[in-house]
């Protein structure tokens, strides 16, 4: 069965970084795309970042580019995003999602239907 748990999140002023983990099991980790989505109260879902697990380098969302790191750790099934200078817009409840697939895009990740419980990340002004 797969699954996915996410952890972190949390409240932070803006300015500041937070980190989000995320444990797959039931997947072939070495071959999926899998990453995160926000979505924020009366706001559609936003893509933020991906990454295919057999390699190749993480994409981005415009709004987070250069800011926000997505990592993976395969050998624990794991994937990390690092957010730092944190703004009030990147409020919302944050998904990892993922999906057998080797052509990973940051709006593909919105319609996977696997995905975790969500955290919620909060960033004040």
């Amino acid at each position: 069965q797969e699954q996915l748990v996410e952890s972190g999140g949390g409240s932070v002023q803006a300015g500041g970084s937070l980190s989000l983990s995320c444990i797959a099991s039931g997947y072939s980790f070495s071959d999926i795309c899998i990453g995160w989505f926000r979505q924020a109260p009366g706001k559609e879902r936003e893509g933020v970042a991906t990454i295919y697990t057999g390699g190749g380098s993480a994409v981005y969302a415009d709004s987070v580019k250069g800011r926000f790191t997505l990592s993976r750790d395969n050998a624990k099934n794991t994937v990390y995003l690092q957010m730092n200078t944190l703004k009030p817009e990147d409020t919302g409840m944050y998904y990892c999602a993922a999906a057998s697939s080797y052509l990973c895009t940051v709006s593909s990740l919105t319609r996977y239907n696997s995905r975790g419980q969500g955290t919620q990340v909060t960033v004040s002004s």
